[in-house]
C-alpha cells in the first residue's frame, strides 16, 4: 500500500472511530430514556458500537496511528427528553455511523473493505429499525447535498459523529 493510500485509510479509520466513540456516548443517553424491548435494542446497539470501537482502535494501531480519543462529552443534536426523542437520536446515530463507514469502504480494499461494508450494513439496518424508514444507498444519500467526502474524514461540518462538547 502506498503512503498516500495508507494515509487515506488511516484518516477514514479515525473518522469511523470518532463516530463509534460518539455512538457509544449517544446510546448511553438513549438507554436512559427507554425501557422494555427498546431498551434491549439500545443495549445491543451499544454493545455493537463498543465492539466496533475496539476493533477500529486495533486497526488504527496496526497502521501505526494513534487512535483518536473519545471526548469527555458530546453536544446532542437535539434534547432527548422522552422515549420518542431517544428513538430519534438512535436513528440519527446509526445514520451518521453509516455515513463514515461509507468513506471507509471507499478508502479500503480487501478484508478491511469487507469489514467496513459489513459495519455500514449493520448501521443501516439498525437505523431502519429505529426510524422505520430506509434509503437506497445508506451513507450516500445524506451526502448528496453536501458533497462526497465532506464528512468527518475531511473535517467538514457534516460530521458523522456527535459534536464534541467544548463547554465544561
Amino acid at each position: 500500500m502506498s503512503d498516500e493510500a495508507k494515509a487515506g485509510v488511516l484518516k477514514a479509520l479515525q473518522a469511523a472511530l470518532a463516530a463509534e466513540h460518539a455512538a457509544v456516548y449517544g446510546y448511553g443517553v438513549v438507554g436512559g430514556r427507554l425501557d422494555g424491548q427498546r431498551l434491549a435494542e439500545a443495549r445491543s446497539a451499544y454493545d455493537a458500537h463498543r465492539a466496533g470501537r475496539d476493533a477500529l482502535i486495533r486497526e488504527v494501531r496496526d497502521l501505526g496511528g494513534a487512535p483518536v480519543a473519545a471526548s469527555a462529552a458530546y453536544a446532542l443534536p437535539f434534547a432527548v427528553t422522552d422515549p420518542a426523542t431517544a428513538v430519534r437520536l438512535a436513528a440519527e446515530l446509526e445514520e451518521r455511523v453509516a455515513d463514515v463507514y461509507s468513506d471507509l469502504v471507499r478508502a479500503s480494499s480487501g478484508e478491511r473493505r469487507g469489514s467496513a461494508a459489513g459495519a455500514l450494513r449493520e448501521a443501516a439496518v439498525r437505523a431502519v429499525r429505529w426510524s422505520g424508514e430506509s434509503v437506497a444507498f445508506p451513507g450516500l444519500a445524506e451526502r448528496a447535498g453536501s458533497g462526497a467526502g465532506s464528512g468527518a474524514a475531511a473535517g467538514g461540518s457534516a460530521s458523522p459523529s456527535l459534536s464534541a462538547s467544548t463547554t465544561p
